[in-house]
């Protein structure tokens, strides 16, 4: 019984293109092709043809396989032979996606409709993860199909709107040791959910829509414990971990590739006005209950470690710590937010 099951799901994996990496298990199948090759330990194993051409492996933190010729995935997005995976259009993480719920869906027939109804009966991941939000943050008084209309506007016009989407899906699955497949953190994870709401109040506040973004940012404070003002900017490849109780002011810049854990505080001094929260460059890892207060810069690849106060600005690549945070050495990677290390550095800060 279990081959036969094992032969189908097979049959099944070399009939649609995709790229899917779960834990240590990868595929990689071709179109029509009736061939699959598999790596890292993949449940079905079947035989390399010898027309096929030799794989290519990236054995990266959640030792994602690449097979450039079988998937045929622009040559962009690889450096060094290591597939950075938050290059992925949306096109294609769509039919990762849809092969990951596909297997779900035999594996745990209870779930079966909720998995139909939120992917399977969509066409793309703009319009599945639109549905998706609008039922999150509707309310008695604010229809599902009010807020589908606003987000599938918002991707109609704004398609770099989805690309950031795929870019901050695939920084949780990298980052997140708990993550593992992308539908479950586009389901399940109300960090990555919270996220793109406030890229929708975000759009809603530069249009001039402000009643609006401040209701789509109240709804998000009440649905995800989740804060962020619609005119903060926040760039792509973020991962906000667990999530709960993050606040992010008014004036706040978040670049590319940060890393913020739950309970982070982004905010100001007091009552003063105009631009008086903080700036976190790229590469910022966010330690869980730190509190970065006034118009202070944190620069790029720097760490803050668990609990810190910041009141004064951080050096780039510099680990800081305590109440008030004080700087305790050098950070042992360029980019810790990729590194996810909270550890406090070795390298101990001398005078």
């Amino acid at each position: 019984m279990n081959d036969r099951r094992g032969k189908e799901e097979e049959r099944k994996l070399s009939t649609d293109k995709s790229f899917y990496c779960e834990g240590m298990q990868g595929y990689a199948s071709e179109v029509g092709a009736g061939k699959v090759v598999t790596g890292n330990g993949a449940r079905n194993r079947k035989k390399q043809e010898k027309s096929m051409p030799a794989p290519k492996y990236w054995n990266g933190k959640k030792s994602f396989v690449y097979i450039q010729e079988v998937l045929g995935i622009p040559g962009g997005w690889i450096t060094n032979n290591k597939l950075h995976a938050g290059n992925m259009a949306a096109e294609h993480i769509w039919s990762v996606i849809r092969s990951e719920v596909g297997r779900e869906s035999e594996r745990e027939p209870c779930m079966k409709h909720f998995l139909e109804q939120h992917i399977l009966h969509f066409d793309s991941f703009a319009s599945a993860l639109a549905m998706l939000l609008s039922v999150k943050l509707a309310s008695k008084h604010f229809p599902p199909q009010v807020l589908q209309d606003l987000f599938d506007d918002f991707y109609e016009q704004n398609p770099e709107a989805v690309e950031m989407a795929v870019f901050d899906l695939t920084a949780t699955l990298d980052r997140d040791p708990a993550a593992v497949n992308y539908f479950e953190i586009m389901l399940f994870l109300k960090g990555f959910q919270a996220l793109q709401a406030y890229r929708l109040s975000h759009w809603l506040w530069n249009s001039g829509r402000k009643p609006m973004a401040y209701l789509m940012q109240n709804r998000m404070s009440e649905v995800f414990a989740v804060d962020i003002h619609p005119a903060a900017r926040i760039g792509k490849g973020i991962l906000l971990d667990h999530a709960t109780s993050l606040v992010i002011g008014e004036t706040a810049v978040v670049e590319d590739n940060v890393s913020i854990l739950h309970e982070v505080t982004l905010g100001g001094t007091g009552k003063e006005t105009g631009d008086r929260h903080p700036k976190v460059r790229r590469s910022v890892l966010i330690g869980a209950g730190a509190k970065i207060l006034g118009n202070v810069e944190i620069g790029e690849g720097a760490k803050v470690g668990a609990g810190s106060v910041v009141l004064e600005n951080v050096p780039p690549h510099y680990t800081v710590a305590g109440v008030p945070a004080q700087i305790v050495g050098r950070t042992e990677v360029a980019e810790p937010s990729l590194d996810m290390n909270q550890r406090l550095s070795a390298n101990r800060h001398q005078g």
